[in-house]
C-alpha cells in the first residue's frame, strides 16, 4: 500500500482588509476551520507581508487519492464560502 498526499494552494485576496491585523484575522478563522472540519494540515505560506494578499497550503494524507482529493475540494469549498475573502487561484498537486 502507498501513501498518497495531496497539496491545495490557495492564493487569496482579502478586499476589505486594512491592516495586517485584519488580513491575518481571515487567514486564521479559515486555517482553524479547514483543519478542525477536515483533518488537514494547513499554513499560510507566503505574502505574510502584504495587507490585502495571502498564500495557504492545505495538506492531506491518506491510501486512497480519491479520499485525498475529497478533502482538499471541501476545503476550497469552505474557502469560497468566506465571503471575506476572494480566491484568486488555487490548484491541486497530488503524489
Amino acid at each position: 500500500m502507498t501513501a498518497k498526499v495531496g497539496l491545495l494552494t490557495v492564493q487569496l485576496t482579502v478586499p476589505d482588509a486594512r491592516t495586517l491585523k485584519d488580513k491575518r484575522q481571515v487567514v486564521r478563522s479559515l486555517l482553524g476551520r479547514a483543519t478542525d472540519r477536515f483533518n488537514v494540515a494547513a499554513a499560510e505560506v507566503a505574502r505574510l507581508d502584504s495587507v490585502r494578499r495571502a498564500e495557504l497550503a492545505f495538506c492531506s494524507v491518506s491510501n486512497e487519492g480519491g479520499h485525498v482529493r475529497e478533502m482538499l475540494d471541501a476545503v476550497l469549498h469552505l474557502i469560497e464560502a468566506e465571503p471575506r475573502a476572494e480566491i484568486e487561484d488555487s490548484w491541486v498537486e497530488m503524489f
